[in-house]
Order: C-alpha cells, then sequence, then structure tokens
C-alpha cells in the first residue's frame, strides 16, 4: 500500500491539500494561530497563516501580516534577537559570557572595510586604496605632489616666468648699451655669461613643479647644481677680476693681470662647472635620483616625491655650490674697500651675502618639510637667492644705464670729478 499511498495528491473540501511521503505518514499542515484580546474583554483565536511540508520535503510558511494582533503599545512585533543586524561597514563582536545572537557592531578601522551585513571581520584596502567614510568599499587614495594646477604652484611658476623675463631684460639692456664704460668695465663677456646662467637656474626652478618622474628626478638636481656652479663661478672670477686690476694699478704690478686675461677667466668658469658636471653624473650614474610613492606622512594619501638617491652625492653637489659661495663671498668682502667709484666687489659682497643666507635657511627648512612641501621650499631658495643675485649685481647698473647716464663715464667710474666751465 505504500507505493500506492506516495501518489495519492488530492484537495479536501476545506482546500487542504493531502499528501504523503516515502513511510506512508500524511505530510503535515499546522495552522497558525493568533491569541486576540478584544476590548470587551472576550479573547478569540484567529488563524493567520499556515505551515505546511510540500511533496518535495519544502516547508512553506505562510503568514498573513495584516491580520495579527500584537498587544503591545506600539501594536508591533517584538525584537526575537538580542542585537540587531551588524550593516556593511562594520563587524560584529560577540558579548562576553551572553549568547550566541548577543553582539556589538563595530565599525571597521581606517583602511579595512566589510561590504557585507553581519560580517565577522573587516578586510584591507589594497596598497594603492583606501577606505570610503562608509567603511563599506575601497577608494583610490588621494595623489599629492606640487602641481601646475593649485596656488603654490602657480605662484612659484609665475615667479620663475617672471625672474627668466628680467634677466631677458637685463640682457637686452646690456646688448643695446654693451659698448658703454659701465657694461665694459670688469669683462662685458662675464656678465652676460652670468645673466644667461641666472636664467637657467630661474628655469629649472620649473623641473621641480608637476608630477615627479624619472627623467625629471634626474635633471631637476643636476640642472639645479650645474646652474648655480655656472652663475657663482662667474661672481668669483668676476671678483678676482677686481681684486688683480687693483694690483696691476700699483707699481710693478701690471705684469700680474697678464696672466689672468679673458682666456683664462672663460677657462677657469669652464673648469669649475666641468668639476660639478663630475660630480651630477657619479651621482646619477651610482644612485640615480627616483620618483618615490610616500604613505608615511599620510596613510590615505599617496605623496609622490623624487628621492636623492645618494645623500653623499646630494651633500657634494649643495657643498660644492657653498665652497664656491663662500669664497666668493671672502674675495668680495676683502675687496669692498678698493677705490673707485663704481667698486663691482661692494655689488657683490651684499649679493653673496644674500646668497649664503638664503641656502643657510634652506637646509632646516627642507629637512623638516614633508612632501610637496619640501619641494616648494627648494623652489623659493632657488627663485630668493637668484633674484637677490640679479637684484644685487645688476640692478645699480641698470639704474645708472637707464636714470643716471652722466655717471655712465669712464671718469665716473674709476672716481674722478668733472669740473664746471
Amino acid at each position: 500500500l505504500i507505493y500506492y499511498l506516495e501518489k495519492v495528491n488530492f484537495t479536501t473540501s476545506f482546500g487542504d491539500q493531502v499528501t504523503f511521503d516515502e513511510n506512508g505518514d500524511a505530510l503535515p499542515i499546522y495552522d497558525i494561530m493568533n491569541w486576540i484580546w478584544q476590548p470587551d474583554g472576550i479573547s478569540k483565536v484567529q488563524s493567520v497563516g499556515e505551515v505546511k511540508r510540500s511533496a518535495s520535503k519544502e516547508e512553506e510558511l505562510t503568514i498573513d501580516n495584516y491580520k495579527i494582533f500584537w498587544n503591545f503599545e506600539s501594536q508591533k512585533p517584538p525584537m526575537s534577537v538580542c542585537s540587531d543586524s551588524c550593516p556593511p561597514g562594520t563587524h560584529m563582536v560577540r558579548r562576553r559570557g551572553e549568547p550566541l545572537c548577543c553582539f556589538y557592531c563595530v565599525p571597521c578601522s581606517e583602511g579595512k572595510v566589510s561590504n557585507e551585513t553581519d560580517s565577522l571581520e573587516c578586510f584591507s584596502c589594497p596598497e594603492d586604496f583606501w577606505s570610503s567614510p562608509q567603511r563599506n568599499y575601497c577608494v583610490p587614495k588621494k595623489t599629492e605632489f606640487l602641481s601646475y594646477q593649485e596656488p603654490l604652484g602657480i605662484c612659484l611658476t609665475v615667479t620663475s616666468i617672471l625672474g627668466t623675463s628680467a634677466c631677458a631684460v637685463v640682457l637686452g639692456i646690456f646688448t643695446y648699451h654693451r659698448s658703454t664704460p659701465i657694461v665694459r668695465a670688469n669683462n662685458a663677456e662675464l656678465s652676460f655669461l652670468l645673466l644667461m646662467s641666472l636664467k637657467l637656474c630661474f628655469l629649472c626652478s620649473l623641473l621641480f613643479i608637476g608630477r615627479p618622474r624619472l627623467w625629471a628626478c634626474q635633471l631637476r638636481h643636476a640642472a639645479f647644481g650645474i646652474s648655480f656652479v655656472l652663475c657663482v663661478s662667474c661672481i668669483l672670477v668676476k671678483t678676482i677680476v677686481v681684486l688683480a686690476v687693483f694690483k696691476a694699478s700699483k707699481s710693478g704690478g701690471g705684469s700680474n693681470l697678464k696672466w689672468f686675461g679673458a682666456v683664462q677667466q672663460r677657462g677657469t668658469v669652464f673648469a669649475l662647472t666641468c668639476i660639478q658636471v663630475a660630480i651630477c653624473t657619479a651621482w646619477i650614474v651610482t644612485a640615480s635620483p627616483a620618483p618615490h610613492k610616500n604613505t608615511q606622512y599620510h596613510s590615505d594619501k599617496i605623496i609622490y616625491e623624487c628621492v636623492v638617491g645618494s645623500i653623499t652625492g646630494f651633500s657634494a653637489l649643495l657643498g660644492y655650490i657653498s665652497i664656491l659661495a663662500i669664497l666668493s663671498f671672502v674675495l668680495a668682502f676683502l675687496a669692498r674697500n678698493l677705490p673707485g667709484n663704481f667698486n663691482e666687489a661692494k655689488l657683490i659682497t651684499f649679493s653673496m651675502l644674500i646668497f649664503c643666507a638664503v641656502w643657510v635657511a634652506f637646509v632646516p627648512a627642507y629637512i623638516n618639510s614633508p612632501g610637496k612641501y619640501a619641494d616648494a621650499v627648494e623652489v623659493f631658495a632657488i627663485l630668493a637667492s637668484s633674484f637677490g643675485l640679479l637684484v644685487a649685481i645688476f640692478g645699480p647698473k641698470c639704474y645708472i644705464i637707464l636714470l643716471r647716464p652722466e655717471r655712465n663715464t669712464k671718469k665716473a667710474i674709476m672716481g674722478q670729478r668733472t669740473t664746471k666751465c
């Protein structure tokens, strides 16, 4: 009979479906009853659903929620669990000494996320990603570098262009008035070379702005070091020329000047610059500067910067510039009181004092500046020292050429007074 009972399937006049399982037992059907307490004090029981088991051995639950009466002030069903479900962005932490369904929902820590309900743990984001404010998904980290689009980068770029333009204007003035005594004094060729090197100093500051690339990291410090050595070498040679001219003006000192003529001056500048070129080449070949993604200062931000590669190479570059600058300052300081109405040694002394002060202040500021601000400090030092040299050395000369042409004579420069008829 069991064989035939398994095939029995019919519906009663009450609407109940009758079937049997493999053991010949009828599949159960249970009514879900709700005990309703009415306002008049009479209670009744009302069916609000049913639970039945189908032939596929799956239990089906049917509930009519609108028929259920909850005997609470809120008229809503009571909580059937100890704790609510933990939403995405949190993870479950069990309450000690309480049932399994009792837990805390603890937000994920920074850098970790959970994207499921009732997650047992949070997962770390990939290296270049960070958690969203809701901690439910990972977002790409913000990037930071000295950009041309931000106000700081725009100000430094405009200042660099202004400095380059100022050098071009001064170069044009000197070229137009190249036959005048004040331009020809103290080797006009060195003055033109100094203006060109200052223009390179202003332009090399642009390499420190923008997202660091391998070629930019290698070129920025090399261009900076070579440009400034070329600039300071010209100043050093000009200072030596001032001393040589003064010694040559004394009796029996004329023979000393011929050993430091125009060819020797150009050769000295070239030789001093080649030493810096060798330092930069050795630095780039042995431990080249390279771009680096720094997450040390901010965990949610990637700071793109150029690592120097070799502290020794960077120190040698700055140290060589410092030696030439100090030597120029000392020689110019010793020659500051030499006779002459227009003594260029005074201008060089003042310019090198500005130059040394800027770079002495640069070192601690650069070390203590994080990320893009380190590049900004270096660019500021380059621009400040370049403007200091340009204004201190060429400012008085341009003033005399343009506004006081009567002082642009050989007699005025040599300190001789002109008498009125």
